[in-house]
């Protein structure tokens, strides 16, 4: 960890059920704090209630910043968050506005893939790397693109998206995610990877396919953005014992193989990366 001039920053993630905070402190030591949300209120204020307390929890005097990952589009400048995902009554919430006045403190918000992919930069896998994407896999499939040691910069967050490019009959997310599991085989990636690690064939040939639809999505990626690393985390990314080999397989015919001589495909193994990330979104803008 590099935290600019030893600074105390926080960190929230934003999912669709809960609150996710923590405070990173000036030592290093880290404080993390959960808080359910009303997801389904009707009334955008539930929601932001919850953020307030949970920050609550978590605020010193020492705090220099904090950052926030959302799942959904972000107007960076203003600090507005548009069509929350899995929060139907939040279509446009000026969060950064919010915050700043209950805490007197530069607030940043951005897409919580984005805030994978800084986490990884500042505490995990991508530390030594300026240039590589950052992909998670959970019940969809998002991405940040860091670049020269920053995030691309981009109009509305949405630079990353590559869950939502066409593939076969539907998108990448719909094949490389815990969609996959859910649509073909009406269970989810745990499940399915209990069964496959005791040994169930059907199962095991479910990851075997999955792992064929990652490698596309990964040549995709190549070919986008040429990364020099690809760092995926998630939930279904626990279970890459079961589906590396089919994707790597895959990734081995890409058509121009001396940009395979130096790529890497790392799992991440950071605990909370997501809160971590929100949090590196202060250092991102104060570089």
């Amino acid at each position: 960890m590099n935290l600019k001039d030893k600074i105390t920053l926080i960190g929230v993630d934003l999912g669709g059920t809960k609150v996710a905070a923590g405070r990173v402190n000036k030592d290093g030591t880290r404080e993390i704090k959960h808080k359910l949300i009303p997801a389904q209120s009707e009334n955008p204020q539930d929601i932001i209630d919850s953020i307030v307390e949970v920050i609550e929890q978590l605020f010193v005097d020492s705090v220099a910043g904090i950052g926030i990952g959302v799942p959904g589009l972000v107007d960076r400048e203003k600090g507005i968050a548009y069509d929350i995902q899995n929060i139907p009554s939040w279509k446009e919430v000026h969060l950064k506005e919010i915050l700043e006045k209950q805490f007197n403190v530069p607030v940043y918000l951005d897409n919580d893939a984005n805030c994978f992919a800084l986490g990884e930069s500042q505490f995990g896998s991508g530390s030594d790397e300026k240039d590589f994407v950052g992909l998670t896999l959970g019940t969809g499939m998002g991405a940040g693109i860091i670049k020269d040691g920053y995030l691309l910069p981009d109009a509305h967050c949405g630079s990353g998206e590559f869950g939502c490019i066409s593939y076969r009959d539907a998108t990448y997310e719909d094949y490389c995610s815990g969609k996959f599991f859910k649509d073909n085989y009406k269970t989810n990636g745990e499940e399915m990877a209990k069964a496959a690690m005791a040994g169930d064939e059907k199962a095991i040939a479910a990851f075997n396919k999955f792992g064929e639809h990652m490698g596309n999505a990964i040549k995709m990626i190549m070919f986008a953005v040429d990364p020099r690393k690809i760092i995926i985390g998630g939930s279904v990314a626990q279970s890459n014992n079961l589906f590396t080999e089919s994707m790597w397989k895959t990734i081995n015919d890409f058509p121009y193989p001396g940009a395979l001589v130096d790529f890497e495909v790392i799992f991440s193994d950071v605990k909370n990366i997501a809160v971590l990330g929100a949090a590196s979104l202060y250092l991102d803008r104060n570089k």
